[in-house]
């Protein structure tokens, strides 16, 4: 069973020894609708333009799955919010088309914390937000195993399955955990609630910036609760954050 990847210039993706890459994107399904022969599942992401005609043209193509990388968000299903509401008309979208479905809402990611890797190439200190949220995050290695199992195997279907890390942790505690993977005494330095909306409202359209802030300064989103779905469908622990902290060090470095 063959793996192909779709990446808008393969030159520049890193993909494993035997994966087919293709050049396309997903808001223009119709160019790159042949890459479909012979596909028998599809990963597919959340958040663009295209995607119901990505769909008529898989299920015409013969492809049988689809697994869906949605979100946590959908838990509490306010579709007043930008985020949850954009992951709901995709996972609409995917159920309307026929296919077979498996709706993937994981937690927060791990990788989030790649965003402190510039504060800590000039210092020891990590001034983040949200100091009093515990998230049990997830490495996104366990959801692309979750999905390939879904595709692969097919006894997932018709499931919404929310994914998480095998702990909760607050800020601090990562900051500690990743200091402890770089051999360096880090210090957390809590961002306020008032510094954190300034910088996401200078960075992110103004409606993600009110979700963001919706889930973790109102509390709109619980994601601190440990999920055992990782260990019931892959038959063992998700990995914890130092597991992750250790083999991305270099990244912080």
């Amino acid at each position: 069973m063959g793996v192909r990847a779709l990446a808008r210039d393969p030159s520049r993706a890193s993909f494993p020894d035997g994966v087919e890459t293709i050049a396309g994107d997903l808001t223009q399904p119709a160019d790159w609708a042949g890459a479909l022969e012979g596909v028998d599942g599809l990963f597919l992401l959340s958040g663009y333009d295209g995607m119901t005609d990505l769909l008529t043209l898989a299920r015409d193509a013969g492809v049988r799955r689809a697994a869906l990388l949605s979100s946590s968000s959908l838990e509490g299903a306010d579709l007043d919010n930008a985020v949850a509401r954009y992951h709901a008309q995709a996972e609409a979208a995917v159920e309307a088309s026929g296919l077979e479905w498996t709706f993937l809402r994981p937690n927060s990611f791990m990788t989030n914390a790649l965003e402190w890797a510039d504060q800590l190439r000039s210092g020891d200190v990590v001034r983040a937000p949200f100091a009093g949220v515990h998230l049990a995050m997830v490495d996104p290695a366990d959801i692309a195993a979750v999905a390939a199992h879904a595709l692969v195997e097919g006894d997932l279907g018709g499931r919404a399955l929310r994914l998480s890390g095998p702990e909760s942790l607050a800020p601090a505690d990562r900051v500690r955990i990743l200091g402890e993977a770089l051999g360096r005494e880090l210090r957390y330095e809590p961002q306020s609630d008032s510094d954190a909306a300034a910088q996401m409202h200078a960075t992110l359209p103004a409606a993600y910036a009110e979700a963001f802030l919706s889930f973790f300064v109102l509390g709109t989103l619980d994601e601190s609760v440990v999920q055992p779905t990782v260990r019931d469908v892959l038959g063992r622990e998700p990995a914890t954050f130092a597991a992750w902290a250790r083999a991305n060090q270099d990244a912080f470095r």
